[in-house]
């Protein structure tokens, strides 16, 4: 109650029209050279190194009712083939008949290789009360393997369009009690929520600098935090139902992002308030 009594109270205060400022003023981030500084700072030894390590040894370890690895899990390039791999994700997959991104697919593979059950992975996906989730190591490792590849998801197949399309659908779209749609937050210039400057899609550097660097480590959470969290806090930022994890909604948002970062170079974990 309290978290959620001084996020509405933050987003009341940002929303109250002053003198002479509208909504549609841009908000001039005179403090952007110094958060940058910051953020270089902490890059020089970024915690979320520290989840990468955990998520390698969780890759390769045997583990599950079955005792294997994640080694022949096929991403997208291959069993086993990682370097390269989440640049081009979201993608279709034949063998599960579904658009799917880093996180799903993980999740694909720890219940048809290793035996996991799916709604424990669900529930246990996001790091909270003290316990690490390993599937945000096991994301942030992989998608490691990609530091220095150009985002390059692909809408060659028919499934993947028809999902790029409902992505955009969907990040336009208004709903929910305060009428609201990721568009608003994400589709001007010079926007941000307290200190944390705002990506504008229709900008190309801007939406490949922010995709391109998630896994991040949050500092705010002392943890690390994948696209799929960002996807669910965005809709309870919004007052929306928490959207499931992996689901085609989310996975339709990811894949049109990365569709208008293409070319944007991976380089994860990154760094965020």
């Amino acid at each position: 109650m309290t978290r959620f009594l001084s996020k509405s109270l933050a987003f009341l205060l940002l929303c109250i029209p002053f003198p002479g400022v509208s909504a549609e003023t841009p908000v001039v981030d005179d403090r952007a050279d110094s958060i940058a500084e910051y953020r270089r700072m902490l890059r020089e030894g970024n915690p979320g190194e520290l989840w990468v390590a955990r998520g390698e040894a969780l890759f390769h370890l045997p583990r599950g009712p079955n005792e294997v690895s994640l080694d022949e899990c096929d991403l997208g390039l291959g069993p086993g083939v990682l370097d390269g791999a989440f640049a081009a994700l979201p993608r279709y997959f034949e063998d599960a008949g579904r658009v799917q991104d880093l996180e799903s697919r993980l999740v694909h593979c720890m219940v048809t290789l290793q035996g996991f059950d799916r709604e424990q992975l669900l529930d246990e996906a996001f790091s909270s009360g003290g316990r690490e989730s390993d599937m945000e190591a096991l994301a942030v490792y992989v998608a490691s393997r990609s530091n220095g590849y150009p985002l390059s998801v692909e809408l060659s197949h028919p499934r993947e369009l028809e999902m790029f399309r409902i992505g955009e659908a969907l990040f336009h779209r208004r709903s929910g009690p305060m009428d609201m749609s990721c568009a608003v937050c994400h589709t001007h210039e010079q926007r941000r929520i307290r200190l944390q400057g705002l990506m504008n899609v229709n900008n190309p550097l801007q939406v490949r600098d922010v995709m391109g660097s998630w896994p991040t480590y949050r500092v705010s959470q002392g943890t690390v935090r994948t696209l799929q969290h960002r996807m669910w806090d965005c809709h309870w930022e919004m007052r929306l139902p928490d959207v499931e994890y992996g689901s085609d909604a989310t996975v339709a948002l990811i894949l049109y992002l990365n569709e208008r970062a293409r070319g944007g170079l991976v380089d994860v974990p990154g760094i965020r308030r």
